[in-house]
This record gives structure tokens, sequence and C-alpha cells, in this order.
């Protein structure tokens, strides 16, 4: 049975002039723009995960934060909910 691996990011969330600009530090072009916050941080991932499916099918590591999953593993994570 293969081992799944999961890869964790935090994510940066800098307002700019036309709205919001999401980037992830350590994964080289994973940043996107948004109207919102949640628009610039799904859009951020949207990138991420064009980037980390490339990078997989040519099998080159991600290059941080990997670990593997298991049956029993459960995993948080935190986002944001609001700005005030």
């Amino acid at each position: 049975m293969k081992k799944s691996k999961a890869v964790l990011a935090s994510v940066e969330i800098e307002k700019n002039d036309d709205g919001f600009l999401a980037r992830i530090p350590g994964i080289q072009g994973a940043f996107a723009e948004g109207d919102t916050v949640e628009d610039a941080i799904f859009n951020c991932i949207d990138v991420a995960t064009m980037i980390f499916e490339y990078r997989k099918e040519r099998n080159e590591p991600i290059g941080f934060n990997e670990f593997d999953l298991d049956k029993n593993m459960r995993m948080t994570f935190a986002f944001p909910i609001g700005i005030v």
C-alpha cells in the first residue's frame, strides 16, 4: 500500500490597492490576488495546487512541510473568518 503524504503551508495575506494579496513563502510562484481575503486565499491555494501537481508529475518534491499520513492521523488548521 502506497503511503499518503500531506503538505502543509502557511499563507501570508496583505492588503493592496486592488484588494488582497495572498502568498505562500517557500513555494516560488505561489501567490494570487482577490477582492476579499477569502478570494485571495482560495486563488492562492489553486495556484499552489497546480504547482504541487506539476511537481508531483515530474517526481519533484514540494520541498517542505511534508509528512506521512496514516489512518489514525488528524489534521487541524486555522483559517480567517473575518477582519475587523
